[in-house]
C-alpha cells in the first residue's frame, strides 16, 4: 500500500485526536497532534509571563521551542514534549483552553507551527489533526476528514476527561469555552476552521468509537487503494 498523507480537521472536543492516534497505530504512521503543539505554545507563554499581546516576544519564543511526540508505551498513546519535557499533563487544563483559540489566531504563530507541521509531514506516512490540515497544512492530503458533533455532547465528553483528572470545572464553563473556541477557530482572519467539499465529514455525535474507528478506516483503505 502507498504512504499516503491523512489529515483530520473539526471543532473542539469531537475525537480528532483519538481518532488520528488510532488511525496512525494501525498503520504505522506519524502522528502529529497539531492542537497540543499550540497548547504547548500557549503554556510556554502563560509560564514566561508574555502577553499575547507582546508579538516581538512570541516570535522569539517560537524559535526557541522544539516540539516532539513520543509514545507511551504504557498507555499506548502519544505524549507532548516541549523542550524535552512532557507536558502532557498540563497543556489539557482550562488556563491553557480558555487562552489557546488566542494564541492559535496569531498569525506569525500559525506560519511557524505550519512550517514545522509540513517538515515533519513532508515523507508522507503522516496522519495530523487539528483545523486547517486539509485547508493550509497539507491542502493536497490524499484523505481529509472533517469530524463534528453537537455542541452539549462535546462539552459533557470534555467535562468528564477534565474531571477524571482531577480537575475541578463545572459544565457551564466546559460549554461556553467550548462556543468561544468555535467562533474564534471559524471566525479568525488567518486559515479559519473550513468545512470544504474535499472532507469526509464525520458527525460522531451517536456513534460509538469503535464505530467511528471503522468509518475513518474504511476510507482510509479506499484512499491508498486510489
Amino acid at each position: 500500500m502507498k504512504q499516503i498523507i491523512i489529515a483530520i480537521d473539526g471543532y473542539s472536543s469531537c475525537g480528532k485526536g483519538t481518532l488520528a492516534k488510532f488511525v496512525a497505530q494501525q498503520l504505522g504512521y506519524v502522528f502529529i497532534d497539531s492542537g497540543a503543539m499550540y497548547r504547548g505554545l500557549t503554556l510556554k507563554l502563560i509560564e514566561n509571563k508574555i502577553d499575547i499581546s507582546d508579538l516581538p516576544a512570541i516570535e522569539n519564543a517560537c524559535k526557541d521551542l522544539f516540539f516532539e511526540f513520543k509514545l507511551n508505551q504504557k498507555k499506548g498513546s502519544y505524549e507532548l514534549y516541549v523542550n524535552g519535557q512532557n507536558v502532557e499533563g498540563s497543556i489539557r487544563n482550562l488556563t491553557v483552553s480558555n487562552l489557546v483559540s488566542e494564541v492559535a489566531a496569531i498569525s506569525l504563530v500559525r506560519k511557524h507551527l505550519v512550517r514545522v507541521q509540513q517538515a515533519i509531514g513532508k515523507n508522507k506516512g503522516v496522519v495530523m489533526d487539528g483545523r486547517d490540515i486539509g485547508t493550509v497544512v497539507f491542502p493536497d492530503a490524499d484523505l481529509k476528514i472533517f469530524m463534528t458533533a453537537d455542541s452539549t455532547v462535546r462539552a459533557k465528553r470534555r467535562f468528564n476527561e477534565l474531571t477524571k483528572a482531577g480537575m475541578e470545572v463545572s459544565l457551564t464553563d466546559v460549554l461556553a469555552n467550548l462556543k468561544k473556541r468555535d467562533y474564534i477557530d471559524s471566525n479568525r482572519e488567518d486559515s479559519p476552521l473550513q468545512l470544504k467539499e474535499d472532507y469526509k465529514v464525520l458527525d460522531n455525535s451517536n456513534l460509538s468509537i469503535e464505530q467511528q474507528n471503522s468509518m475513518a478506516m474504511k476510507w482510509v483503505r479506499e484512499s491508498m487503494e486510489h
